[in-house]
């Protein structure tokens, strides 16, 4: 600030990770968009919260404070699926997880509001408060919570990505209008304005489950921005406003907010308290594309980044990969290129695109839909330019692929064979999750068969091309419609078919705004309406992950 001459900052914007300015970093993303946009923006990473220290640091803002937990829930990223806490963060310097608070959002407004007394207005983002913008099941203290809004006594809420309600919200504060109407925004009101949803109350889904699954189902339908209406959900004496979302950024939108000047570098200030893991993962990869229409129910992409696939122009991806060869620290290797699901760059559904999702059926379960015409014609194009790009030694496809998208494809086995001969890094990430029927449709996970099918075209295109590369499996214990004998039945197939034992298993962790979570707190299948077994105690979901990964049980070849 005392170098640009800055009295004052127009925007503080608070987060629970240290700082890493990367396209990969939403605090980051609307810092450099806010920036963009003409806005005098300081950022403030993990604050003591038990001195004003650090919250003190820029003074207060112009115009608003902007309180993220950062780029994962606080409590998964203090906690387990036990409830047990972690000792590591990727996303801390020295990777010791000793700075993240618990319900980091709640505790930073309170942080503000105890050191600056009537400030500017305190507005939440991020994935924690955009999975928690209405009434929502905390598994961590097991019972419905009103909308983060309340809970941190915040001005405003600003869901999914954000750049355009975020900009629009700046300019409206800072000419002193009205910003309630703002698409892609929460408040609180103390009335349903005209042609929004009422969804059952906070104190109806506290009561009854059934009413919970009904206000679930209409929340959800609700988050395209062709299709939504607004909602409205009375939460003691005011409503929880919830306007539609604002427009998907266009193309040309989405490769300018990745093109913004990034370092690629955790902050100095930050980087001499130690090392920071998340860097690696992230500081030589590229994006791609937002959202994913494979709506796995465990999953909240679809609620966060939405159900349309929107992708990036291959000139500005080029342009991004020219641009990380001149960066210092730079060894040649792109290390992931993609997005949710890495194969979905490329093609979406044109119905889709007009008109907005289809309420009664999925894209890609129970089976891919014809109307989506799978192509991985442009990826294998894009990998190629990439390839062959001057100071770029390898390009890596690491986020992972929907095996069962390749295996629907006529060109499926020529861009799987070009992964195994380029861009397989000795291991291929895929997520079966499971290998029963039932349980896979609990999921909305495809049928295990098209697993197998890909399995052996994945080794034979290895052994063709004489080289020692493997699959790695992700799974999942005790979700929804999970017992132990299903369980059983996993190990069995995992020794038997995939001759494996699994490493990559995580227990279910029923997080805010997911199908999934939403069975669990039920006991609803919410698609067929009948009741579904769920473990929920501690040492039932230890077993059924213990399962898969004693290692005392062998693989059978």
């Amino acid at each position: 600030m005392r170098e640009r001459g800055w009295s004052e900052l127009d925007i503080i914007l608070i987060s629970g990770d240290t700082y890493i300015d990367s396209p990969y970093i939403g605090v980051a993303v609307i810092g450099r968009v806010l920036e963009t946009a003409g806005f005098k923006v300081g950022i403030i990473a993990q604050p003591d919260t038990k001195s004003g220290g650090d919250i003190q640091r820029l003074g207060a803002p112009r115009l608003f404070w902007g309180v993220t937990g950062g780029s994962v829930d606080s409590m998964v990223a203090n906690y387990t699926a036990i409830k047990k806490r972690r000792k590591s963060d990727d996303f801390t310097p020295g990777c010791i997880n000793n700075r993240r608070p618990d319900r980091a959002v709640i505790v930073y407004s309170n942080l503000i509001r105890q050191y600056f007394k009537n400030t500017a207005p305190i507005v939440l983002g991020g994935i924690e408060a955009s999975l928690r913008r209405l009434s929502h099941y905390d598994f961590w203290t097991n019972k419905i919570r009103k909308s983060l809004l309340f809970d941190a006594k915040a001005d405003a809420l600003v869901y999914g990505m954000a750049e355009k309600t975020i900009v629009e919200l700046a300019r409206a504060i800072d000419s002193q209008d009205d910003f309630r109407r703002i698409a892609g925004l929460c408040y609180a009101g103390r009335g349903i304005p005209p042609g929004f949803l009422e969804l059952p109350t906070y104190s109806a889904v506290v009561r009854d489950k059934q009413r919970f699954a009904a206000m679930f189902r209409v929340f959800y339908q609700n988050n395209d921005p062709l299709t939504a209406q607004g909602l409205a959900q009375l939460q003691d004496d005011r409503y929880l406003i919830q306007n539609p979302p604002p427009p998907y950024l266009r193309q040309e939108e989405l490769d300018a907010v990745n093109e913004l000047p990034f370092t690629r570098a955790v902050h100095p200030y930050y980087r001499e308290h130690g090392v920071v893991r998340a860097l690696t993962t992230i500081q030589f990869s590229i994006t791609t594309h937002r959202g994913c229409y494979g709506e796995c129910n465990f999953c909240a992409i679809a609620v966060h980044q939405g159900r349309t696939v929107r992708m990036r122009s291959q000139a500005s991806i080029l342009r991004e990969a020219v641009q990380l060869t001149r960066h210092p620290d730079f060894k040649g290797n792109i290390m992931d290129v993609g997005g949710p699901t890495a194969n979905m760059y490329g093609f979406e559904c044109p119905k889709k695109l007009a008109k907005g999702p289809c309420r009664d059926k999925r894209c890609l379960i129970p089976v891919p839909c014809p109307q989506l015409k799978i192509r991985h014609d442009r990826q294998i194009t894009l990998l190629g330019k990439l390839r062959n790009l001057p100071g770029v030694k390898h390009v890596f496809v690491a986020s992972g692929i929907r095996y069962d998208m390749v295996m629907a494809d006529k060109m499926g086995r020529e861009y799987l064979n070009m992964l195994v001969q380029h861009h397989v890094s000795g291991q291929m990430k895929i997520a079966p999750e499971h290998c029963l029927d039932h349980v896979l449709e609990k999921m909305a996970k495809p049928p295990v068969r098209s697993l197998l099918k890909f399995r052996e075209l994945f080794n034979s295109l290895n052994r063709a091309a004489g080289k020692k590369q493997f699959l790695t499996y992700y799974f999942i214990a005790a979700h929804p419609g999970c017992t132990r004998r299903d369980m059983e039945k996993l190990q069995k197939f995992c020794h038997q078919k995939l001759h494996t034992s699994p490493e990559q298993v995580q227990i279910f962790t029923p997080t805010p705004s997911t199908y999934s979570t939403m069975m669990y707190w039920t006991g609803i299948d919410p698609f067929s309406s009948k009741s579904i077994y769920c473990e929920r105690e501690k040492r039932g979901k230890e077993e059924q992950k213990k399962l898969l990964t004693d290692k005392r049980l062998k693989p059978q070849r």
